[in-house]
């Protein structure tokens, strides 16, 4: 997703990531697919032509974001009538692209796309924060993907309060107007303030909510957790981290166990809801890098979760509190600082032996942009991850962000992808 990773600005995208990620960016069951191999000598080359097998199931989706109107509505303010045709667009494309799975974004800034009792009604629907858009997106998201055999993946947002610095600018009745002292400014956004015991629980009530009143497949989340960090700004928790630190030898050890108990609270408190409901988690693609620790990913990334976001994502799939991870792996095959031939490998190596799910975040916005390197400009890139992928057995699929660039395929790198490897519709793995 585009914003600090993915997800948010599309204009803005690029130059946050790199500004941010400087040293990366210095740069029926049945389909015909290549076997996989097993064992240490995995290449991930693809299968000799016209070799086949039964696939297992997979996951196949996209991402569908409404921050700042991304991908869905298309603007701020449209009908009901409208939203909803452009709603049932996209679940219509996910169908006749042979995937299987939406994650439609549903809470993108302390907000919410069903009407909510914690929290106000999303801008982006009717270009006014609180205001009634006169349907509910999420439960015609739910009830219209599993008519078409679609799971439907809501995706929330913990943290991020508003894409500005103005709390007046939000709806009267905001939480983070009613407690000023949970919000702390950074990088030109409103965050909550994940040291604080109450803002956890609220955050954790909040995206719950949906658990229990929807009939949703997924709890979903995806990069963001402390804020990305943005050269010469602090993140002023000194307050916080004086009251609640004790017994933490530093400040980011602390800030980890911030976000490991929203991460390990909010997966018991689903199974406790719905134990059938998922939790995944879709962070960005770099864990550590090897210079950094020994058990990391050989990448020379400008960002490691662990360090500057504060997520030990390699430690969730490691202690089984999340049932998938999809890592954004937005890099193409050789790019020298995060190679995604070296990173699924390595996230492979990662979810082996802890039953946690490995779907793969795949960059189909970068195809075609004339910004990005010259593998992407080759409509064949993306068909050519999958076929890497293919090669290592803990891979169960690809998610593709995003929704609006499925739809315009800019040089048909979803339609080399779909035409190449999603010859028949299968379930996702349960």
């Amino acid at each position: 997703m585009r914003q600090m990773a993915r997800r948010g600005f599309v204009a803005g995208a690029a130059g946050v990531v790199a500004g941010v990620v400087s040293t990366v960016t210095a740069a029926g069951d049945a389909a015909a697919v290549p076997p996989r191999r097993t064992g240490a000598g995995r290449t991930g080359a693809p299968a000799r032509p016209g070799a086949h097998h039964v696939a297992r199931r997979e996951l196949r989706g996209i991402w569908v974001a409404t921050v700042a109107n991304v991908d869905w509505p298309s603007a701020p303010g449209l009908t009901p009538a409208a939203q909803r045709a452009e709603l049932i667009a996209y679940l219509d494309e996910a169908v006749a692209r042979r995937l299987n799975t939406v994650i439609l974004q549903v809470r993108p800034t302390a907000d919410a796309l069903w009407p909510s009792p914690y929290e106000p009604w999303s801008q982006y629907l009717t270009g006014v924060q609180g205001k009634d858009p006169g349907w509910d997106p999420l439960g015609t998201a739910v009830s219209e993907a599993h008519r078409r055999g679609l799971e439907l993946h809501a995706w929330f947002n913990p943290y991020r309060v508003a894409n500005h610095t103005d709390p007046s600018r939000l709806a009267a009745t905001h939480p983070a107007r009613l407690h000023p002292d949970w919000v702390l400014p950074y990088g030109g956004k409103l965050y909550y303030n994940p040291g604080i015991p109450e803002v956890r629980r609220f955050v954790q009530d909040a995206m719950l909510d949906a658990v229990r009143r929807y009939d949703i497949d997924a709890v979903h989340w995806d990069d963001y957790f402390y804020p990305y960090p943005v050269a010469g700004q602090v993140f002023d928790d000194d307050v916080t981290y004086a009251k609640y630190g004790a017994g933490f030898p530093d400040k980011a050890a602390w800030r980890r166990d911030n976000t490991d108990k929203l991460v390990r609270e909010t997966a018991e408190r689903i199974k406790k809801i719905k134990k059938n409901v998922q939790f995944g988690i879709s962070p960005f693609g770099v864990w550590r890098n090897a210079a950094t620790d020994p058990l990391g990913s050989d990448t020379k990334a400008g960002v490691q979760t662990y360090d500057d976001l504060y997520a030990d994502t390699r430690g969730w799939v490691r202690k089984g509190w999340i049932d998938y991870i999809c890592p954004q792996v937005y890099w193409n095959i050789g790019f020298a600082a995060a190679d995604y031939a070296k990173l699924v490998p390595w996230w492979s190596e990662a979810v082996r032996g802890t039953g946690v799910d490995l779907f793969v975040g795949e960059a189909l916005y970068k195809a075609g942009d004339p910004a990005q390197p010259a593998a992407w400009q080759d409509p064949a890139e993306l068909s050519r991850h999958l076929d890497f992928a293919a090669g290592y057995d803990q891979v169960r699929g690809h998610v593709y962000f995003s929704g609006k660039d499925v739809v315009t395929d800019r040089i048909g790198a979803m339609d080399r992808v779909v035409g190449d490897h999603y010859r028949n519709r299968v379930r996702p793995p349960r």
